[in-house]
């Protein structure tokens, strides 16, 4: 009864706890081109808060970044790619799907 009790307590700690990750999609101006491009970006952006990871398309020219809305808001993020040289503009779901297809 005591290991019932202590494994409900911990899901219940563990639910409380649950972070709330959101899903922020970008594009950049100037575009991403190469190698460099997409580790510039994801070598300044890894280091701004409540960001949990980052992924490049160089082809479909989209930044998806994973975040803690607990900690930045879209407008940090986008905010925070004018400091290494970057325009970030975010796409609408409608902008998602269409350079998925292509």
């Amino acid at each position: 009864m005591k290991k019932l009790l202590t494994l409900l307590m911990l899901t219940a700690t563990l639910s409380l706890s649950a972070k709330d990750l959101k899903t922020l999609v970008v594009t950049t101006l100037p575009q991403m081109h190469c190698d460099n491009c997409e580790k510039k970006i994801k070598g300044n952006l890894r280091f701004e808060k409540g960001i949990k990871s980052i992924e490049t398309d160089v082809n479909g020219q989209r930044v998806t970044i994973t975040y803690d809305a607990d900690k930045t808001t879209p407008e940090n993020i986008i905010q925070s790619f004018q400091k290494f040289g970057y325009t970030a503009t975010e796409l609408k779901t409608e902008q998602k799907e269409d350079t998925t297809q292509q």
